[in-house]
Order: structure tokens, then sequence, then C-alpha cells
């Protein structure tokens, strides 16, 4: 049941004044109480107010409501065309006076109401200045200003005092199929619309009125508008802009080409809905790819093509092309519509599509870069050339769709959750939802012989998808011919014990000295490893073994793939050479410095996709000048390949402790600002002798790697092992934090990419706690640790009680380690990537931490750590936008000014230890 709420009545007092009829039991001597009269009056003001700012239902109103509720609307009709309305409110709002002339009219159109006979001009008087003065009262205590206070009331008020320009069809008028006219918002009605008023007679009222403040509020838009416009200015120096106009159509097509520009200076447009996303419809060519399902597999399966001319949607004959072609450039009208013809792109679209007829079948990769507008040269010469032109202009008179199967399958690629299920028997392990959905990714691209990058966050568990899916491949019976699993050296324990745990009926041969002879491992590739299931090796065993390009393999995944970012090294040629018949890669980095990183990443599990190194560098270029949706063809093409989920996701993972990250900045002692500044003095003799080339790069890498060491330690520099504690600020913020980090029996891990100064550290560390009885667990695993002793060093830090310190190199124990027994990582020295760094803290930030984690990162203040910083920090955002592309500027690149000033030491910024 609805109940009606009553609407206020209005009456007249004997006395004159307007009051709330509700109140009218008050006696006159009640309603001389002052502050009696003052509630009554400012709750009538309000009601006038909210009626003028948010008019009600007209049927729901009552007639003296909507009467008295027009002065409000007056009086901030009034308020809005003052000057600078939002400055000293109280004053300004004084100047919205009522004329003689409007006074009068409101007294001669009195409703009748209760008390009527009493009403008089002194009466309309008194409710424009009470309106007035509660308004300005309102809107002060809002903090707002008037137009921003009306807004926030009724979103109407955005389009109230705006001009309009106004084309509709004039289907009266075979010759002027069009009319035009320019209108402005005056207020909004009573009964809640917007008034339009020609945009001539609210010019004439305003000048009858003198009031040029409002003059100027018309007029200005238009006159920004004609500065621009040819068009608009024709029609502004003729007068035509006042008085609505009959239009042809050529008129109407120069006018809708204009439209953005119109709009820019706040001019409101009101156009046919056949005008729709600031376009008009247009022939378009239309190719559809990857209808049917294909009959084979891989980048090289052929998908069925096909070409044909649309309007909106619907094929169109060759006749009734030729017609449009015939018609000129222009508005046309077509079977019953109004579309655009531009004779040249149409003839350009006829030529396409008697070219591309003769096209039935495309390979899967040129279908993909086709439905991403690439401008990656095809292998098919007719469709390269003809499709060469992937401008924004030539694009929109095309449009390239995937057929239902082509699209059934990248739908099931860029979403993983609806692949198909895959069940795994024989897992000693329970996936985790998004665990499960990666699999089924894996296998789905298995399945259509394509390859995949799967680029989880660090510590989300790629490696137990792997092993999942192979277990998925050999319950199957896909593991016929073996897989091969590339790994770094210092993760093949890892991998060995994780192939162990989850996964033991896998048969896994490691090809590695540690664990296998050479001998062995040539005798069991005589036989194309037939008794094995998986055969792990490292990506320095690939450069010496011959059998791991000479053997087919089933699939061949690479872990921490960010191995082969060079394209052009030894290493990353040899794992190109693998013949596998799918390819996966594993990398919570899938670009570190450049978009290059991506193209090496593709060309190992998608060969051929992005096209020759050349023709991918034109096409980022190409990408990277877009207007708007920057990078967005590269992500259309590469999204179904590569699957990229993070830890900082909540839907992925919600039981993952949190992650801080503090810059801990550090004095200088007396020794080490003495050693930087005669090396910064050094070098700027050295610069002198070479102004650029290979010579002056050396020389300027080999400094900045002294500034590194002795921010570090002067004995680092110096090299004689006299490594006090006292003798580096760092040294001393290492041990005022792990003091604090081990009386709470925490655990820690320090990270430098320096290997020689991890045992200094070790025996500093060492020292200091012995000084208070106790004995510090430590580790230190660098590049020289043994194979065997890395996984040994793993589980004795994960399983010792209480406080302990790990120590790595940032190269050599920065990937694939678990250490999640800590909750402290320490950065001891910056790298020159920030997600080496990240990969570095994921080493305890990852599935199986408890607690959340702390991670602090050493800079000496006013020295290159932070400058080096401050690039770090704008190369986090490189593969945020595409994985996008912000290239630093080298540091040897740089002039000698702009390189002394990078490593100078500011002294004000540095704290004496």
């Amino acid at each position: 049941m609805t109940v009606n709420t009553p609407q206020p009545q209005l009456a007249v007092a004997p006395s004159g004044a307007l009051y709330l009829h509700s109140a009218s039991v008050e006696t006159e001597k009640a309603r001389s109480d002052k502050s009696r009269r003052s509630n009554a009056d400012s709750a009538l003001w309000d009601i006038l107010i909210d009626q003028a700012i948010s008019p009600a239902k007209a049927q729901s109103c009552s007639e003296d409501l909507l009467f008295w509720g027009n002065v409000a609307t007056l009086v901030i009709t009034k308020v809005r065309e003052l000057p600078d309305p939002d400055a000293e409110l109280a004053s300004v709002f004084e100047g919205a006076i009522l004329s003689e002339s409007e006074e009068q009219g409101f007294v001669e159109r009195l409703p009748i109401m209760h008390g009527v006979e009493y009403c008089s001009l002194e009466t309309v008087r008194k409710v424009w200045l009470g309106v007035r003065t509660r308004l300005s009262e309102q809107i002060i205590s809002s903090k707002q200003s008037v137009q921003e206070f009306l807004q926030s009331r009724n979103e109407l008020w955005k389009i109230v005092g705006r001009v309009f320009f106004h084309l509709a069809e004039n289907r009266s008028d075979l010759n002027h199929p069009f009319a035009f006219m320019a209108t402005y918002t005056a207020r909004i009605t009573a009964y809640g619309k917007i008034q339009h008023v020609p945009l001539g007679r609210a010019v004439e009222e305003s000048g009858k009125q003198r009031n040029k403040s409002a003059l100027l509020a018309i007029l200005l838009p238009v006159h920004k508008a004609a500065a621009q416009s040819q068009f608009i200015s024709r029609l502004v120096d003729s007068g035509q802009i006042y008085h609505p106009q009959p239009w042809t159509q050529e008129q109407a097509f120069e006018f809708l080409q204009e439209i953005e520009l119109f709009e820019s200076f706040g001019i409101g447009i009101r156009v046919p809905n056949w005008w729709s996303s600031n376009r008009l419809r247009h022939p378009t060519l239309r190719i559809t790819v990857g209808e049917e399902k294909t009959s084979t597999v891989g980048l090289d399966a052929l998908l069925d093509f096909s070409v044909e001319c649309v309007v909106d949607g619907k094929k169109i004959s060759e006749q009734e092309l030729n017609q449009l072609l015939a018609a000129g450039t222009g508005l046309v009208r077509f079977k019953g519509e109004w579309i655009e013809v531009d004779r040249d792109k149409l003839l350009q679209v006829a030529q396409q599509l008697k070219a591309l007829r003769k096209t039935k079948e495309v390979s899967l990769v040129e279908g993909l870069r086709l439905l991403a507008n690439t401008s990656i040269n095809s292998r098919d010469g007719a469709l390269s050339s003809t499709l060469s032109d992937t401008t924004e202009s030539a694009v929109a008179w095309r449009e390239i769709r995937g057929g239902a199967w082509l699209r059934e399958t990248l739908q099931a690629l860029r979403n993983p959750e609806s692949c198909p299920t895959a069940g795994i028997a024989g897992l000693h392990a329970t996936l985790r939802p998004y665990q499960e959905a990666g699999v089924r990714w894996l296998w789905y691209l298995y399945s259509l012989g394509l390859g995949g990058c799967l680029a989880d966050d660090m510590g989300l568990g790629k490696t137990l998808q792997i092993i999942a899916f192979l277990l998925l491949l050999k319950t199957k019976g896909e593991l016929s011919q073996p897989a091969l699993l590339v790994v770094p050296a210092s993760l093949i324990g890892n991998w060995k014990a994780e192939c162990a745990r989850f996964a033991p009926s896998i048969k896994v041969l490691i090809a590695h000295s540690s664990e296998t002879s050479a001998t062995q491992v040539a005798t069991e590739a005589q036989s194309g490893f037939a008794k094995w299931d998986v055969v792990l090796t490292t990506y320095s065993g690939l450069l010496t073994q011959k059998w791991a390009n000479e053997v087919q393999w089933r699939i061949v995944v690479i872990d921490e793939a960010q191995a082969i970012k060079n394209s052009g090294t030894k290493q990353s040629r040899a794992v190109r050479a693998t013949k596998g018949a799918v390819r996966f890669a594993l990398t919570g980095t899938p670009v570190e410095n450049s978009l290059g990183d991506l193209w090496s990443l593709f060309d190992f599990i998608n060969p051929g996709l992005l096209g020759t190194t050349n023709q991918f560098s034109q096409f980022v270029k190409a990408d990277k000048k877009r207007a708007v949706n920057q990078y967005g063809r590269l992500r259309s093409l590469i999204q179904p390949y590569l699957l990229r989920r993070l830890k900082t996701d909540k839907r992925i993972i919600s039981d993952l402790p949190d992650k801080t990250e503090v810059k801990v900045y550090c004095g200088l002692s007396a020794k080490q600002i003495a050693l930087y500044q005669q090396s910064v003095q050094e070098l700027s003799q050295a610069i002198k002798e070479y102004k650029a080339g290979i010579q002056r790069k050396g020389i300027v890498l080999s400094y900045l790697m002294r500034f590194k060491q002795i921010c570090n330690h002067p004995a680092q520099w110096l090299g004689h092992g006299g490594y006090e504690a006292d003798g580096s600020g760092k040294v001393e913020r290492l041990l005022e934090i792990c003091d604090e980090i081990f009386a709470r029996q925490d655990k820690v891990l320090v990270f430098s990419q320096f290997r020689e100064v991890l045992d200094p550290l070790a025996e500093i560390l060492q020292e200091r706690v012995s000084k208070g009885g106790a004995a510090l667990p430590s580790f230190v695993l660098h590049g020289d640790t043994a194979i065997k002793d890395r996984q040994k060093l793993v589980t004795a830090f994960q399983n010792t009680p209480g406080a302990a310190v790990f120590l790595l190199s940032l190269k050599a124990g920065g990937t694939g380690l678990n250490l999640t027994a800590a909750s402290h990582v320490i950065h001891f020295d910056r790298w020159w990537n920030p997600a080496v760094e990240n990969q570095a803290t994921d080493r305890a930030f990852r599935i199986g931490q408890k607690r959340n984690v702390l991670v602090h990162k050493f800079i000496c203040s006013g020295t290159v750590e932070e400058r080096i910083d401050d690039l770090l920090s704008e190369k986090q955002q490189l593969a945020s936008q595409v994985l996008s592309e912000k290239a630093e500027r080298l540091i040897t690149e740089m002039n000698d000014d702009e390189l002394l000033k990078f490593v100078s030491l500011d002294l004000s910024k540095v704290s004496i230890t």
C-alpha cells in the first residue's frame, strides 16, 4: 500500500507574511515570537529552495508551491548569472535583485490560496530576500561553489546555462532533409524539465536586461567554437546561428564532422539516434576468421577465411556497393537510413574485397594477427599487402572478427576457469582454485598445439601447476615421448624434491653431473630417453649436451624464463633450438627491462607470432604512438598465451599475509665520504679523454660499481679485508635492524649483488650476537655454493628454531628457493632491475608464509644509490600497461654534466656516522 505524503500548503497572514498553512493554528501573537518566526521562516525557505533545485512531479505539487517555488528558481537563475559567484558569497548574493516589473509580474499571477487578499509587493519582496539569504547560508555551509551545490542536489543543473546545437531530420523537405537550431538552457521548470529557449531569444532578453554576465555566459562557448570552426563561424557572421535553419545533407554532414570540437567547448549536442558513438554508420569490409573448427593444431593450423561488405552488420550486394560509390562523398540515404560515404575509403574497401576473395584459408598465427589489427607482416603476401595500412582511419572502415570456433577458443584461453576440465589422478596435493584453472589452461593450450607462458606472481605455485600438468599428460598417455624441463642450476634440488613429493609416479632423469654421470645420460639419450617421463637439465647444460637438440620432445618447459630475455645470446638460441611439439615458459617477470624481453619469450613459446625482431620493433613503436589504448593491440595479441595472476589480488589468494616495503636511508662514515668524493673527481678526469664509444661506457660502468662498493663498505672497494662494523653506515644500520629482528627470534634474508661481502657480513653479525652470549645460526649461498649443498642449506634454515640469518647473492639466491621461515628481507645494495629484487623478496613472500613480510631496502642518502632508486621507481611501471614499455635512459649515455650530477655526493643529505 502506497502512502502519499501530503504536500505543504502555503498561506498569507493578515500581516502580509507568507507562512506554512500547517502552522495557521498559531495566533498572530505566537507568530510574533522571534525565535518561532525565525524557525518557521527557515523551514519555509528550505521548502521553496528544494522545490526550485529539485522540482517535484507536477501532479503531486500544489499550485501555490509551484508558484512560490518560481521565486526561488529566479533567485538561483540570477545568482548563477552573477560574475564570480564563488567568492564572498554572502555579499555577492546581494547583487541578485528583483526588478520592479518582475515583482509586479509575480503579484499579477498570484494563485488562489488561503489569505491571497493580504498579498502585496511587500510579500514578494520578503519571500525574495528570505530565499536569497537562506540559499546563501546553505551554500556557504556546504563549502561548495554555487554550481557544485546545485549539481549535488540535482544533476540536471549540469545542463542549465549551456548552449545546445540541435540537428533533426526534416522529412517534409526533400531538398532540405535536415533542420538545425541553437538553444540555451535557461532553467529547470517547476515541473522538473529543462527549459530550452532559442539562442536568439536568450541573447535578446539578456540584452534588454543589460545583464552582461549572462550575455557573456551565453555567447562565449559559441565564439570559441567559431574561432576553430569555419562552419560555425559562417553561421555566427551571418546571424543564422540565432534562428532555426533548414539544412541540406551537405550542411548536416559538415556539422556532424565537428561535433567533438563543439563538445570540447561545453556545447551540448542533440542529434538523431542513427548518429552513435560520435560516428555515422558506413560501409565496412568485414573479415571473418575461424568459423569452423580447425582440423589440425598449432600456429600453422589453417582457419577458414571469408570476406564481405556490410552496412550496420548487414551484407550488401556488389550492385549496392557500386551505387554507393556513385553517390559521392557525404550523407547518403540508404535503405531508409542515413549513412556516411567516403568515396576514397569506400573505393579502397571495394579493392580489398576483390583482392581478398581469393583467400579461402589463413594460418592460425595470421588469423590472430588480423584480430589484433597488427602491422606484423603475414606470410600470405596478398593478405599482408592488402591490409598493411593499420592506421586508425583505415581500421575504422574494416571489421575483423573471429568466427564461432575461434571466438570460443580465445574466450577459454583468456578465462582459464572456463577451459575444459582435466581430472588429475595421483597428485599428492590439493590444488587451489586458481592453480586448477592454470592446469586447465596449460592442457587446453597443449590440446591446441600452442605454447604459453605461465607468468603467475612469484610464490603462487608455478612449479606445482607444471608438475600437475606433467602428471595429467602421463595419465592420458601423452608422454610416450619425454618432456624436457630446463631450469637454473640452483633449482635442480628444488624440482627434484617437488616432483618426488607431489607426483612420485613421474619418472624424472636429472641430466646434470651433480646427479647423473655424463656417460649414463649419453646412454639414455641413444634411446631417446624412452624409460623416462621427464628429463631435467640446466640452461648451461643445453650448450654442451648435443642430445638436447636432437631428441623430439613431447613438450619443452623452461623455468625462470627470463634467462632467455636476451635473444642473441648462445643460451637463448640453444633453448629456441630444442624440438618440442609444444613449449611452455615459467616466469614471474615476463618483462624485466623492455618489450624486447617479451619478443624473446614468445619467439620460444610461439615462434613467429610476433614476427621478426624488426617487425616487432616497428609494431611496438606504432602502438606506443596511439592516442588512446597504448599497447592495446599487443595485449590483444599475446593475452591468450600469457596467464598472469598476482599475490596481491585477494580474489586469487586471500590467506597470504601482507608485504610492506620500506626504504632505509643510511649515512656514510668519514672514510666512505672521502673515498666517494675522490672517486667522483677521478671519474671527471677519466671521461674527459673519452666523449663516446665503448671505452667511455666501460669507464662509467666501472665507476658506478666502485660507488656502490664504497657505499657498502670501504673495505670492499679497497680489497684489504678489514671489514670493521663502524667503517660503514650501512653495516651499522644492518646491525641495528638485526638486533630488533633477533630479539624477536625472527629470521631474516640478506641479499647483496656482491658475493664478496656475504661472509664478512655473516662474521660481523655473528660477532654482534655472540657478545650477548648466544650463537647465531647463519647460512651463506652464492654462485660457488655446490648445487648438492643448496637444498641442504635451505632445509637447515627453514627448520632452525629461533633467530637465523641467510645471506644470499642476488643472482644465485634470488630465484626458485622457498624460504618462508623468514619474515624479514634486507636488500643490502640495490640491483638495477626492480623485477629482480622482487623475485628475491618473494623467496619469503610466497605460499606457505604465515606472517607479514617486511622488506628493508638500503640506500645511502645523497649518493648514486638514491638516484638509482629514483630510476627503479619509474621502472616499476614497466609491465603495468601491457606489460608496457617505458625505456629508461641509460646512465652510460648521459653527457658529462648529467653523469657527474648523477653520481656526485649531495652533502646536504649525507649523515656522517
